[in-house]
Formats: C-alpha cells, structure tokens, sequence
C-alpha cells in the first residue's frame, strides 16, 4: 500500500472520529462527567501522551518570544474551543454540532481578512454570507423540545464560539507550526491547556463518580481522550507529509455528513427542515469561502 493511500486513509479515519465524537461524547453528558470535568480528564490525558511521545521527536527549545503565542494558541484551541464545544454538545443536539463546527474555515477567511489584510473576492464573500445565515438559522430557529439538551439556541451559539476560537487557533499557530516539531508544539500547548484549565474545570472533575460508572462510559472517556484528541492529531500530521492542504481541507465537508449518518443510525438525532437547510447553507458557504481561484495565466 502506498503512502498516499495510507495518507488518505488516516485522513478519512481523522473525520470519521470527529464525526462520531458528536454523539459518543454527548452520551456521557451530564449523566455521569459534566462538560468541564470531560475537559480535564482530555486535556491531562492529552498531555501525558503527546509527553509519552515526545522522545521520538527532536529536542527542542522554545524561544522566548514564543511563549507568548504558545500561551495564546492552548487559550484558543485547548480552552475556549474545547469548554464551548463540550458545554454546548451538553445543551444541543449532535447534528448540530457536526454541522455548526465546519464554519472554522470561513472563520479563518474572515479573521484572515482581519489581521493578516487578505482580500475576501465575491466569491468568498458570498460563501461567508451563506454561512452566518445558517449558522444563525440554527441557533435563531432550531430550537426543539428535547430532554437530552435544555437549551439548544444557546449550545448552538457555544458551538459558533468553538468554531471562531478555534479559527483564531489556527491563525495564531500557523507561525509555530513552521517552526516547531509538531510532537514539541503538542506537549507544550496541552501542557500550558491543563494549567489554565485547572482552576474552571478541576471542581467538576472531582465531582466525576468513578466507582458508579458503567463499562460503556469508561469507553467513551478512552475514545475522546485517545481518539478524538491524540490519535485524529497524529493522523493529519501524517496526512499532511503526503496530501495537499486543500485536500485535506476538503474532508471537513465530509465530517457533517459522517456526523449526521451517526447520530441517525443511533437514534440520537433526527433531520428537521431547518437543520437540512442550515447544512445546505453552511456547507455551501465553507464551499465559497474555501475555494481558492486559479490565477489568470
């Protein structure tokens, strides 16, 4: 098998586990760990794998004009995303979730646009349009009557929050990812996560009743720990050394449908008319707002 192939597979198996995260990880919620507390238990677990790893990497020091902007990437991608996405999968539905996550590109084309004076085209415009009219759609009209999540206006609105953290995310740590090994990058930033983490989340977390917990539940804890966070992180670094970006890219489109077969085939979610024309209108926007254009010749 080849590499591109076994790059393309790690790719798909990178989507699938986010895909399926949306409604294994609300399965736990808050019946036996609450969001923060899950956010302890993922970071800390994160942080002794990617330590555990990290000898296989090269030895390498981080610069001390860097620390400011490792600081500000874990704020971003290992607080702000994960506590908004976590607490909102609490409160929403996983079709949502699956579906509002996939704006981060269109984030990053606005915020891009921002601080880094990228020019937005029709195009780009247009798809940046269409997304924020979903994703508000969502959060303005998808509200249902449901046990299993309180008060889904609000999670959907986390979610937008975890989407744009982690856009920033991205944005902030592009200069680190040239620059660092990406086994250095990952101890390091899920180190600093567990710290800032610490004071929000470790209440919750000694709330957790580990003697009460059922087997299953063990396994979804296993899943998001292992899989979701440092196995699908592995799995794009790998990716990444024999696939374009924008093919990669192009999975994240996949990620909502993955997510939505899951929860549909589990029975933990069901299609409305808003939540398929709130699909339509924000896949299609990333779409837009994603596509680069071919130079004239």
């Amino acid at each position: 098998m080849s590499k591109r192939t076994l790059a393309l597979l790690a790719a798909i198996a990178a989507t699938t586990i986010y895909g399926i995260n949306h409604t294994i990880a609300k399965g736990v919620m808050p019946t036996y760990i609450t969001p923060f507390g899950f956010i302890f238990v993922r970071v800390v677990g994160a942080a002794l794998l990617f330590w555990g790893i990290s000898f296989l990497g090269p030895k390498e020091k981080i610069e001390g004009k860097d620390w400011g902007r490792l600081v500000l990437a874990a704020l971003l991608g290992m607080v702000i995303n994960m506590l908004s996405f976590f607490k909102g999968l609490e409160l929403s539905t996983p079709i949502n979730s699956a579906v509002l996550v996939t704006i981060s590109p269109i984030i990053v084309v606005v915020l891009s646009a921002f601080f880094l004076k990228e020019r937005i085209t029709l195009n780009k415009g247009l798809g940046i349009a269409l997304g924020f009219i979903g994703a508000v759609s969502l959060v303005l009209f998808g509200a249902e009557l449901r046990q299993d999540a309180p008060n889904i206006p609000f999670g959907n609105a986390l979610f937008i929050l975890n989407a744009t953290a982690y856009g920033s995310y991205l944005i902030v740590a592009k200069k680190l990812v040239g620059k660092y090994h990406p086994f250095t990058l990952m101890k390091w930033l899920f180190t600093i996560a567990v710290v800032i983490n610490f004071p929000i989340t470790f209440n919750d977390f000694l709330m957790i009743e580990w003697t009460t917990m059922p087997l299953w539940a063990y396994g979804v804890v296993a899943f998001v720990v292992i899989g979701t966070t440092f196995c699908t992180y592995l799995f794009n670094i790998f990716a990444m050394t024999e696939l374009k970006a924008s093919t990669i890219g192009a999975f994240i489109y996949v990620q909502p449908l993955f997510g939505i077969v899951f929860a549909l085939l589990t029975g933990k979610d069901a299609l409305t008319i808003v939540k398929i024309g709130a699909t339509v209108l924000v896949l299609v926007g990333v779409y837009l707002a994603s596509k680069k254009v071919k130079a004239k010749p």
